[in-house]
């Protein structure tokens, strides 16, 4: 069998102090390709990132933290990626993941697998994360859980992989362009009966990662229990969500 073709995506907005920390973490011959979307960053993220030979796309308007996900994954399958994993060029998560995460999918163990930065509360305290939003995390995470059925460490990572027939069925596209784009897609695949997995991971807060304050946090988790519900409705046949209608894979 040929070895599956592998694309990391990078959504990026000023991450120039960060990027090359991050590319440099991912092991040599790996990966086929790094796309990286820059959504117009004030700073030197598209010099460097074309200096370092990444392929670059550049937003001419900021279209969000979900909308530049969506250019990321089109990306990756118009050029042929069998397994899509994406990695914040923050250095938030740790880049060495990618080839295990790649490895669980082209295994056929998982369909989509995420970072977990929650392996223990100390680790997780440790690392940065602000009390408030490990305990969101938590509560959100032992809910979503117990209403889908699956049993993942965290919802709420950005380290993530995907197999290609996973980016084909799920209806992403339709999905919001801010922060709860990942939580939509993550109840999508679990709807979709998606094999869903997870690998630990450090957590990471410093002041050049991206994080969102606590107004922002609020918006994510309301927005999050939305979509949880909107699930549910569908699955007990009360209303029908475009969000939860499969696509046909290509």
């Amino acid at each position: 069998m040929s070895r599956p073709k592998v694309i990391v995506v990078m959504p990026a907005y000023n991450a120039e102090k960060t990027l090359e920390r991050t590319i440099k973490d991912i092991p040599a011959g790996t990966v086929d390709e790094v796309i990286l979307v820059d959504d117009c960053s004030k700073d030197g993220t598209v010099a460097l990132a074309k200096r370092l030979g990444l392929t670059v796309i550049q937003h001419q308007s900021n279209k969000g933290y979900g909308g530049n996900q969506k250019t990321c994954y089109r990306a990756a399958l118009q050029r042929g990626a069998d397994i899509v994993v994406m990695v914040h060029p923050d250095y938030q998560y740790d880049a060495r993941l990618v080839p295990i995460m790649s490895d669980l999918i082209s295994n056929d163990i998982c369909d989509m697998v995420c970072g977990n930065r929650i392996r223990t509360r100390w680790e997780a305290l440790d690392g940065g994360m602000p009390v408030y939003k490990y305990v969101f995390n938590r509560l959100l995470t032992m809910f979503e859980n117990f209403v889908t059925g699956q049993n993942l460490g965290e919802w709420h990572s950005g380290l993530r992989a995907y197999s290609r027939q996973c980016l084909e069925i799920v209806p992403w596209e339709g999905n919001s362009d801010d922060f709860v784009f990942d939580q939509q897609f993550l109840i999508q695949a679990a709807y979709m009966k998606q094999r869903l997995g997870d690998v630990p991971v450090a957590a990471r807060y410093f002041p050049e990662a991206s994080s969102i304050n606590f107004k922002r946090s609020c918006e994510y988790g309301l927005s999050a229990l939305w979509c949880l519900g909107q699930s549910v409705l569908q699955r007990l046949g009360v209303v029908r969500f475009a969000l939860f209608e499969p696509k046909t894979p290509q």
